[in-house]
């Protein structure tokens, strides 16, 4: 029984991930998309391309899946769109809902990480900061929108910018255009993005830092 009802799931698995990465113009980005999917949902505290693939069984390639995380240029707007699109008559949502949350970091590699307030820890600390907008209603809820926010110490044209971490520009991949935009910005963008997928929801909920740019 048990053997019977993985199978399904993993078949429902796999027919979700065809129709998140359908727009993906080649057959090995809509494998490997649909591979990093399930590892994603995969129990397991981390999250990284090794120890997934090393829960994935005969799908682990570590080499492929990091591939397609760094290396394979696809637009994840496309995907943001289609995951909005299949949650939105599962939540039947009453409003949309901001919020920020911190990844926390050891060290300096990671893109955009730097020392910040974060409600993760609740204090100032070596992470990385995300911003998100959640389709939610009284039952469930589901991040469609998200941002990784990049601090003024990451922008070669901020004030604030750090010399060693815009000199890690180029090997966290962060491209030229992209700079500092605030959290409440993000948002705003992420609210016009979500409407032009023809979705309508006439209530916003944000916390107070989000509230005083109302």
């Amino acid at each position: 029984m048990l053997g019977g009802e993985l199978a399904a799931v993993r078949c429902d698995l796999e027919d979700f991930a065809a129709e998140m990465f359908e727009p993906f113009a080649r057959a090995d980005q809509r494998r490997w998309g649909g591979v990093y999917l399930r590892g994603l949902l995969l129990d397991g505290g981390r999250k990284s391309v090794e120890p997934m693939a090393a829960r994935l069984g005969e799908d682990g390639n570590r080499q492929a899946l990091a591939h397609f995380v760094t290396s394979s240029p696809w637009d994840a707007a496309h995907v943001r769109a289609r995951l909005a699109w299949r949650m939105q008559p599962v939540i039947k949502p009453t409003a949309l809902i901001i919020d920020d949350t911190g990844f926390l970091k050891d060290g300096d590699a990671s893109a955009c990480v730097t020392r910040q307030y974060t409600g993760t820890a609740g204090k100032v600390t070596n992470c990385q900061a995300g911003v998100s907008l959640h389709l939610a209603s009284n039952g469930a809820s589901a991040a469609v929108n998200w941002r990784l926010f990049l601090p003024g110490s990451w922008d070669p044209a901020s004030p604030k910018a750090d010399p060693a971490k815009v000199a890690r520009r180029a090997r966290c991949a962060i491209p030229a255009e992209v700079g500092h935009v605030e959290k409440w910005q993000l948002a705003l963008d992420m609210i016009d993005e979500t409407r032009s997928w023809g979705i309508e929801v006439p209530q916003l909920i944000a916390d107070g830092g989000y509230g005083d740019t109302a």
